[in-house]
């Protein structure tokens, strides 16, 4: 019968005393996850140990990913940390086997690419400007996400300021996402059901047109705009900025290696997180149900094991395809991102209307919250 070693017996960053890591977890999470791996790694481990006030363990192997994704009855959504963020806390995002398939199912067809290609006129005649001289990358990409999302969910109909109230303070470090805003929300709400009435009374082909009949319809489209907007936008303000410091990479044949690598280096979702469902023996290791179970992007795709110069930005790369279960900025399995097809349009579309830009000065440190962003800002210049 084979041994099973406890958690103990895992690799783990280094402690404070005190706190475990909880501190290091709010203040530098980047740093002591990248130290966790190397200590995994060292150990011939693809998992280590987080000491967060209840048994936790991450995972960064294409074989603990694939475990993650697929397994959705160990690896459960209600519990994690979705769960503590009033804009994420509810939908198809939480939802867990047997209920997530089905319900996933009546929302697939209106974030497929079919219908995608629908509101494709209305989100590129949505796109501002390109300011001239110098501007922030990251700004602009903050203004023109919103305004694309509003045309894709609500035909441009959205009050844009109530919009952008809604969705700023998800930018903001911890605890801020977290807070409750009840009146925040109530507007919000309120917006949503004066704008799906219409929908269901005049008929419509947004995206809310598509989820407002569906049960749970504005919920999930609540959830799956704030899920979508930090996302795209650090995406995008990162794609802006590789494209001006590697102008030689501004060409729409390119533009799809670029997004490739760009999600590579700073996956937007850079940790995903799941409570078990039933007690995981994992090379040996038992990891008690109820434990949180953590699986990491970023650090997959920055794993020197599975990459050439992992940290450097190389769209050659992607002439070539990535170790499976290896490249996972939307996730994957049964819950790949709902808004992949989505974001990877609003992108492609906005790389493809840029001039030529040239990087004046910046900072693309990544910044982890909610979703991994640039600290900013990102100046560059159209001459």
């Amino acid at each position: 019968m084979a041994i099973r070693h406890s958690l103990a017996s895992l690799p783990e960053p280094p402690t404070r005393p005190g706190n475990g890591h909880l501190q290091d977890w709010a203040l530098a999470p980047l740093g002591l996850i990248e130290e966790g791996a190397a200590r995994a790694r060292a150990a011939g481990k693809d998992v280590f140990r987080l000491r967060l006030g209840l048994p936790a363990v991450v995972g960064f192997s294409p074989a603990w990913n694939r475990r993650f994704l697929t397994d959705l009855g160990t690896f459960r959504s209600a519990g994690s940390f979705s769960a503590v963020v009033p804009y994420l806390s509810g939908g198809v995002i939480l939802s867990d086997a047997p209920g997530h398939g089905p319900r996933r199912q009546t929302m697939n067809p209106g974030f497929g690419k079919r219908h995608l290609e629908v509101l494709r006129e209305r989100t590129q005649a949505a796109l501002p400007g390109v300011p001239q001289g110098e501007f922030d990358a990251l700004a602009w990409a903050d203004r023109a996400v919103l305004a694309l999302l509003n045309a894709a969910y609500f035909s441009g109909e959205f009050s844009p300021r109530l919009l952008h109230a809604f969705l700023a303070p998800l930018r903001q470090p911890f605890p801020v996402p977290a807070l409750p805003r009840p009146g925040l929300f109530l507007r919000v709400n309120a917006e949503l059901r004066r704008l799906a009435h219409q929908r269901l009374t005049a008929g419509g082909d947004d995206l809310l047109a598509v989820l407002a009949p569906l049960p749970g319809g504005l919920e999930e489209t609540r959830v799956s705009l704030a899920a979508a907007h930090d996302t795209t936008t650090h995406a995008l303000a990162y794609a802006l900025w590789h494209l001006a410091r590697y102008p030689q990479w501004h060409a729409p044949e390119h533009h799809g290696a670029v997004l490739k690598e760009t999600l590579r280096l700073y996956a937007p979702g850079w940790m995903g997180s799941r409570r078990l469902g039933r007690d995981l023996v994992w090379d040996g290791v038992r990891v008690p149900r109820g434990a949180l179970a953590l699986y990491s992007p970023y650090l997959t795709g920055r794993d020197p094991g599975l990459w050439d110069a992992p940290g450097e930005f190389r769209p050659e790369r992607w002439a070539d395809k990535p170790p499976a279960w290896a490249y996972l900025p939307f996730g994957g399995g049964e819950r790949l991102c709902l808004g992949m097809h989505l974001a990877q349009m609003l992108i492609h579309d906005v790389l493809g209307a840029l001039p030529p830009l040239r990087a004046v000065r910046g900072d693309a440190t990544p910044q982890p919250g909610i979703t991994l962003g640039p600290r900013g800002p990102l100046v560059v210049r159209r001459d």
